[in-house]
């Protein structure tokens, strides 16, 4: 049991033919049954084509009827991302994956209304992660983007983060106390994305593989404390809660195009101090994230 991934997910890549899309490909191949998940490439200049034994077809709606693959994960450049995202959603995927960073602002908006317009008129949800992340892995079976592999080990601990590194270093600290993950998400860094916390947590509580949750969050917007007031009402499993970001100044924009803090309740210390009365267990300091959990267990 996983949430969103296992390793029966069919997998397609979008820019499968560039080099960071042929790059993580393979390495996600080479990650336990990665060579029966990826099974299709979308690049029409080169369809009929192969790269790794992956079949490579002009579009997500050929690739998806030819393979039965429910899942894309998307390597194409900034100013062609939010339309590979689209071709996603109209081919009624499950799960688009956008791995590209720095997609401006205005395209993002504009398939995000897209896709609930879709919604609202009846068609098929494609659930977005992203864009600007690191993808998702459940330990053992499966990973689709672009984190080491070598780190995770199979677990019960759910792992949410808008910070890709910090994914890295959670998920790294319980393989060293012997915790392991049941899966990790790293749900990207932009303002405009989409599965937030609260979506993954709804999840994570859900899943009966899971017995606790890291979640780890940045300055800047509402949505950790959302997660948060939901947990409050709703969490059955004890969260560890972190926020990048404690000694940024208010104004200043940080490394993800989401962490731009105004001073009000998008600070740091505002969204810790609000997890912490909705019952998270809360740290300063990411070293301590791994030892908290295996303290609640």
């Amino acid at each position: 049991m996983s949430i969103l991934i296992n390793k029966d997910t069919k997998v397609i890549t979008q820019g499968i033919t560039g080099k960071v899309g042929q790059f993580h490909t393979e390495k996600c191949q080479e990650y336990a049954n990665g060579k029966n998940c990826f099974v299709a490439g979308v690049n029409p200049k080169k369809a009929g084509e192969s790269i790794f034994d992956i079949p490579i077809y002009a579009s997500v709606k050929e690739a998806s009827a030819a393979t039965s693959a429910t899942v894309s994960v998307i390597y194409v450049p900034p100013a062609g991302a939010a339309a590979a995202i689209w071709e996603a959603v109209e081919a009624d995927l499950d799960m688009a994956i956008c791995i590209t960073e720095g997609i401006p602002v205005r395209d993002m908006l504009e398939v995000r209304n897209r896709m609930k317009r879709k919604v609202a008129a009846g068609g098929k949800e494609t659930l977005l992660l992203g864009p600007n992340c690191p993808g998702l892995i459940t330990p053992d079976e499966i990973k689709i983007g672009i984190m080491p592999g070598h780190i995770h080990r199979r677990g019960r601990v759910g792992v949410v983060s808008r910070s890709g590194t910090l994914t890295y270093e959670a998920v790294a600290m319980l393989t060293e106390l012997g915790l392991g993950q049941s899966s990790a998400v790293g749900i990207g860094g932009d303002p405009i994305n989409g599965l937030k916390h609260i979506d993954v947590m709804r999840m994570f509580n859900d899943d009966p593989e899971t017995d606790a949750v890291i979640m780890i969050g940045e300055i800047g917007g509402p949505d950790e404390a959302d997660a948060a007031l939901w947990c409050k009402e709703h969490m059955k499993k004890p969260v560890v809660g972190f926020i990048a970001g404690v000694t940024a100044p208010p104004g200043k924009r940080m490394g993800h195009a989401g962490a731009l803090i105004s001073g009000g309740a998008d600070t740091a210390e505002a969204k810790l101090e609000i997890m912490a009365s909705c019952g998270f267990k809360v740290t300063r300091n990411p070293s301590e994230l791994g030892r908290m959990v295996k303290s609640l267990l």
